[in-house]
Order: structure tokens, then C-alpha cells, then sequence
């Protein structure tokens, strides 16, 4: 069976930590920024957590085992 190529796309938004927690920023945090109101801009730059099967597929993008 051949190597599993890395998915690029993922690579550039998402990032595991080294206890295999997945991170990624949140969407629409980027333009149109005028009508989001503080708190809501605030919120963006936290950053998000994925869990379950879905923290399972990227880490499969990523090239995991």
C-alpha cells in the first residue's frame, strides 16, 4: 500500500498539539468585519477545538496513523 500524501489544504488551517488535540480558527473572522459587532470579533481570535470524528478525520488528512 503507498504512502498517504499529506492533504495541503488542511496543513495550512489546522494544527495538532503534541497530546493530539486539534486546532483550527474559527470562519468569517477574515473580511465584511465592520458589522460584527466587538464581542463577536473577540470570540474569533480564540481559536476552536475539534473532537470526536471529525478530530479523527483531520488528523487522517494530516498523515496520522
Amino acid at each position: 500500500m503507498p504512502k498517504l500524501k499529506t492533504h495541503s489544504g488542511t496543513k495550512k488551517r489546522v494544527r495538532v498539539t503534541k497530546n493530539g488535540k486539534v486546532l483550527l480558527g474559527h470562519a468569517g473572522a477574515n473580511h465584511f468585519l465592520r458589522k460584527k459587532s466587538a464581542a463577536r470579533k473577540r470570540r474569533f481570535a480564540i481559536g476552536n477545538q475539534l473532537t470526536g470524528k471529525s478530530a479523527k478525520n483531520m488528523k487522517l488528512r494530516l498523515g496520522a496513523k
